[in-house]
């Protein structure tokens, strides 16, 4: 699924690097991913259901994309289809901006892919 802009997003078929992302997740390390996830925490929790600036981000990993109930999600995000794949949320984190234009984030992005890697594979432990 292209962005509204047309094109493919940055990152979704790979690490943004020329490194497959599949293979960068295979080696993500969770306890790394909570050093990387206190840039999130500002404005997202990770508790069920408490919303906060961003949704909560209890179970992402594999829930429907702008599916949290009660929370206000911008055209952007809610216009977009599919689920938060790791490899989906590896596109949006590297750059948010440029996978859902007119997104209300204001995070500038992940740029690293073994960070990218490392939160994901934390906010799936955090559910788990």
């Amino acid at each position: 699924r292209p962005p509204a802009g047309g094109g493919p997003r940055p990152g979704a078929h790979g690490g943004g690097e020329g490194i497959a992302f599949p293979a960068v997740m295979a080696e993500a390390e969770a306890d790394s991913g909570s050093k990387v996830f206190r840039k999130c925490a500002a404005c997202h929790k990770l508790e069920d259901g408490a919303n906060a600036t961003g949704p909560h981000l209890y179970a992402v990993v594999g829930r429907d994309i702008a599916s949290v109930p009660d929370f206000g999600y911008s055209g952007a995000l809610a216009s977009i289809e599919g689920d938060w794949t790791p490899e989906e949320l590896s596109a949006f984190l590297e750059n948010p901006k440029g996978y859902a234009p007119g997104t209300s984030m204001g995070f500038a992005g992940l740029r690293k892919v073994e960070d990218r890697a490392d939160v994901i594979a934390y906010l799936q432990s955090v559910a788990n």
